[in-house]
């Protein structure tokens, strides 16, 4: 217990004391709130009842904010590799699994923390601006509150499926490109899928297009999967990579 604590102690040390991670945390806040504000400012449907999901166009931010995040994440492991740091690091926790979940715990916490900030930000921006569409966004909404905390876990999950992917890759600019691919690429390739029952199933596995689901409010039986289930499945990519990241930690020479 007491190494896992000076282990935890020490990451948040390192996340507290270093700037690129409160440059990154500070962009993620920035376009998330920027662009959800602008989204709704530009595409919300200008009357109220429309069908348009106002809430999803809010939180439309996390979308671009994602990205500082899994940024985050690779360089909480790669960049300890590039400086050799990982040697000193796994000489005063000789338990690499240890070391691998309290980066996740101190990475999780930050990105938690951060990201209830900026989504409460971002609804109280869009209570200016989408109210001059004719629409009033019912923040006591149960609906509304599952969207929110649900990105708030969103983010948690992207930072931890980056932590498992640097863990595996080691490689900054590798472990980068290789989580952006895994977001962005299924999306695409889904398009060009022209068999509804594939396409279909692709959204529903892909992690970026099964993890927001979560911030769906209206017409979630007409989803490709539910919002719970979409986070799961996103839920299940990180831990998938986050344990692939601790098998090949525990096997490999620093």
């Amino acid at each position: 217990m007491t190494t896992a604590l000076n282990a935890v102690r020490a990451e948040w040390t390192k996340l507290r004391t270093t700037p690129g991670p409160a440059w990154l945390l500070l962009a993620t806040a920035t376009v998330t709130v920027a662009l959800g504000a602008t989204v709704s400012l530009v595409a919300t449907c200008p009357r109220a009842g429309c069908g348009t999901d106002v809430t999803r166009l809010v939180l439309s931010g996390v979308y671009l904010g994602q990205v500082p995040v899994a940024v985050l994440a690779v360089l909480t492991v790669s960049g300890e590799y590039s400086t050799a740091l990982i040697r000193t690091t796994l000489t005063a926790v000789p338990s690499r699994p240890t070391v691998l979940a309290a980066k996740a715990l101190v990475l999780a916490v930050a990105v938690a923390a951060v990201g209830s900030l900026t989504l409460l930000a971002s609804l109280l921006v869009a209570r200016i601006v989408v109210p001059r569409h004719g629409y009033a966004l019912p923040l006591a909404d149960g609906a509304v509150l599952r969207a929110c905390a649900g990105s708030v876990g969103y983010l948690v999950l992207i930072a931890i499926l980056g932590l498992g992917v640097a863990a595996v890759v080691r490689d900054s600019a590798g472990a980068i490109g290789a989580v952006l691919g895994l977001l962005h690429l299924p999306p695409v390739l889904t398009q060009l899928v022209t068999d509804p029952y594939l396409h279909r199933l692709l959204e529903q596995v892909a992690p970026m297009s099964a993890g927001l689901a979560v911030q769906a409010t209206t017409d979630i039986h007409r989803l490709p999967i539910g919002p719970w289930a979409g986070l799961g499945v996103l839920a299940a990519w990180s831990a998938g990579t986050l344990l692939a990241g601790t098998l090949l930690l525990r096997g490999r020479d620093t």
